[in-house]
């Protein structure tokens, strides 16, 4: 697996977990602003520089856990903390469930639970995943004349990015072909999980995070997330919220400062409190 690291090696330990379909470069703006901290930010399977999954393997997100419990250890961290974006920030809180006494801290950004699935949802989210995956393990990868044309598109993807962003993830995120460019990512990475957490197994993660949390929700991030966040908090002393302007993509905007205020102490264990 592909890093980037900030800091310096007798720093806090936190490793920083991107997004689906960004790459570590989405902290290139955060990271520096955050001394003392010793950030190991990864590419996850399948995104950026670090390797796709067999043919046979699956990219479903409770995976992730055994990677990121891998990589700690190549690094020699007993425990450790973590810094997470929407889906890193669900893939953290999967791993702090699973291994909670690893765990120190958290640190989050716009994400928190998976979508919840029914019970009877099953056989056709099944279905589904096994259709998309031969689908897109047979598909050409799309191809961009130019670099330009890649940033272009990056700009403009499912969250909206400000060309300053967009071109870090791309210039972390594509390679060169014959004819111009194309992402380096796994386009099975598009396709849905083989099976869905539902919220018996959700809560029975959130149960075991009671080390420190802090949540940084975007004010215009995700749209679907007020209710079922509402039912997560309810009771969790151990999380604690706050709102930032902004998209989905916070940490790389102009928000980035004001978060790395309010994270940076809490990473290096300054604060054990839940409210300052």
């Amino acid at each position: 697996m592909a890093a980037r690291l900030w800091g310096p090696p007798d720093g806090e330990p936190v490793l920083a977990l991107h997004g689906w379909l960004d790459n570590c470069a989405s902290f290139d703006r955060l990271a520096p602003l955050l001394p003392g901290i010793h950030l190991v930010a990864v590419d996850m399977a399948g995104h950026g520089r670090s390797y796709h999954r067999s043919r046979d393997a699956n990219y479903n997100i409770w995976e992730e856990v055994e990677d990121i419990l891998g990589v700690s250890q190549a690094l020699g961290w007993r425990d450790f903390s973590l810094l997470g974006h929407s889906r890193g920030a669900i893939a953290a809180m999967l791993t702090a469930g699973t291994f909670p006494g690893r765990v120190k801290r958290m640190a989050l950004i716009d994400g928190l639970i998976p979508p919840l699935a029914e019970d009877k949802e099953a056989p056709e989210i099944l279905a589904r995943a096994i259709a998309q995956r031969a689908r897109l393990g047979a598909r050409r990868r799309r191809h961009y004349a130019t670099f330009e044309e890649a940033v272009e598109a990056r700009k403009k993807g499912m969250f909206p990015l400000s060309g300053t962003a967009a071109r870090a993830l791309a210039e972390r995120g594509t390679m060169e072909t014959g004819g111009g460019v194309t992402w380096r990512s796994d386009p099975r990475l598009m396709a849905t999980s083989t099976a869905k957490l539902n919220k018996a197994q959700v809560w029975a993660f959130l149960d075991r995070v009671t080390m420190p949390v802090r949540l940084a929700l975007a004010k215009s991030g995700m749209a679907d997330r007020a209710v079922p966040l509402r039912q997560v908090l309810q009771g969790r002393a151990n999380i604690e919220v706050r709102e930032f302007p902004g998209g989905h993509h916070l940490h790389m905007e102009e928000s980035a400062g004001v978060i790395a205020d309010w994270f940076g102490p809490f990473l290096r264990g300054e604060t054990g409190k839940v409210s300052d």
